[in-house]
């Protein structure tokens, strides 16, 4: 009898499925992760000598306006600022609540016409707390 030793396999562990799992699971993630972009408009607020500060409320709802007619909605901006999407993004941010108080923020440079357009659709709405916000009227200033 002859016995031979066998050498013992080499235990190996094979990689090429577990880099396969990777990238599948990679490219999911990059393919179903939806990125935001924060957008905030610049504002110059028209000044007023009178008027009275409000406190900070935690529930209302704020309307910005800059300059170019951009709208904003809680520092959501909207693509298009019509009537309807206004109407819309005040339904959806207010939750049907028309007792919320509306604060609308409007650039010194900002049309008549899209000031009017947003009080428009939120009284359409049935907001009957609208608000427009100044800044203060330096001392001096306007005399």
């Amino acid at each position: 009898m002859n016995f031979r030793r066998t050498r013992p396999e080499e235990i190996s562990v094979n990689l090429t499925p577990l880099i396969d799992v990777v990238f599948l699971l990679l490219i999911f993630f990059m393919v179903s992760t939806t990125f935001t972009r924060e957008t905030q408009l610049e504002l110059d607020l028209p000044e007023a000598a009178s008027g009275n500060p409000v406190e900070s409320r935690n529930q209302q709802i704020e309307l910005t306006i800059s300059a170019a007619g951009e709208v904003a909605i809680n520092d959501k901006a909207l693509l298009a600022p019509g009537l309807d999407t206004i109407k819309s993004a005040l339904q959806r941010e207010s939750g049907g609540d028309t007792s919320l108080p509306v604060v609308i923020t409007a650039d010194g440079q900002a049309s008549h016409q899209s000031v009017i357009t947003v009080m428009d659709a939120a009284g359409q709405l049935g907001f009957s707390r609208l608000r427009l916000t100044t800044s203060e009227l330096e001392a001096g200033a306007g005399q």
